[in-house]
């Protein structure tokens, strides 16, 4: 998907499945209310921590960018520095690669459990989720997640914010639009035999507010779309899924966008 104006393009989806020798697995950990490892947790498992490049101790504002995970705005970011700052609670905020992986367990998605890869500065993250191919044993890519960093200060948090298109998209709605029941969604896959399912999140409480399964798709930069009812929103900003699999493991591939709900 793109985003109108002159910002930096936004999000969504993945490339095929492929190894990658930074492959970092991430053991289970207990999620806590908002969805992440527990207060206090490690990024167990993990070969390498996001390392943050360049000057930090400055303003990082959302922008254009949609805040679809974890934080519903800056004013809620602010509040978490505050809670971080008299007793070090949810540390994890401040590491993008668990960040990333929190949003994916938000999202249901089990079987991706790993880094392969991040590229991270000061306020802009992009970190490589995947899973173990279970024929392979090797690690296959499901979807670059796009985080940015909310908030100011150098203990400003990180904030999924979308995803980088390669071969599963994502296209309509458009990134921020304003959408109302049913929506209606669309995008291009490259790929064999795919199934893709369509989900329609809310942040405040999880809850799946729309699905659509499942519409077959296949051959090389093919348009897929369908129309998805959904009910009960009350965030401003709700997240759109769109997901295949089923060869590899039950979701190979992910593409997300957020848009505003009426």
């Amino acid at each position: 998907m793109a985003m109108a104006g002159a910002l930096l393009p936004v999000t969504v989806a993945c490339s095929g499945s492929h190894p990658s020798a930074s492959s970092a697995a991430v053991s289970p950990e207990s999620p806590d209310r908002a969805g992440g490892p527990s207060p206090g947790g490690s990024a167990a498992g993990t070969s390498a921590r996001s390392a943050v490049t360049g000057p930090v101790g400055v303003r990082h504002s959302l922008g254009g960018y949609q805040p679809l995970w974890p934080f519903a705005d800056e004013a809620e970011a602010r509040a978490w520095q505050e809670s971080y700052h008299s007793g070090g609670h949810q540390p994890w905020h401040l590491d993008a690669d668990q960040t990333a992986l929190a949003f994916v367990r938000f999202l249901g998605f089990g079987e991706i459990d790993r880094v392969t890869s991040r590229t991270v500065r000061a306020a802009d993250a992009r970190v490589t989720v995947g899973y173990r191919s279970g024929e392979t044993g090797e690690s296959g890519t499901a979807a670059v997640l796009h985080l940015v960093r909310i908030g100011s200060a150098a203990d400003a948090p990180w904030e999924v914010v979308g995803t980088d298109d390669t071969d599963l998209s994502l296209t309509t709605p458009a990134y921020g639009a304003r959408v109302s029941s049913p929506l209606s969604v669309g995008g291009k896959i490259t790929g064999v035999d795919e199934s893709i399912r369509v989900e329609i999140r809310q942040r405040s409480t999880g809850a799946v507010l729309g699905r659509f399964c499942c519409i077959p798709a296949g051959g090389r930069n093919s348009a897929w779309s369908a129309r998805v009812p959904f009910q009960g929103a009350t965030d401003p900003v709700l997240t759109v899924v769109a997901s295949t699999g089923g060869h590899l493991a039950a979701v190979e591939r992910f593409a997300v966008t957020g848009v505003r709900s009426s």
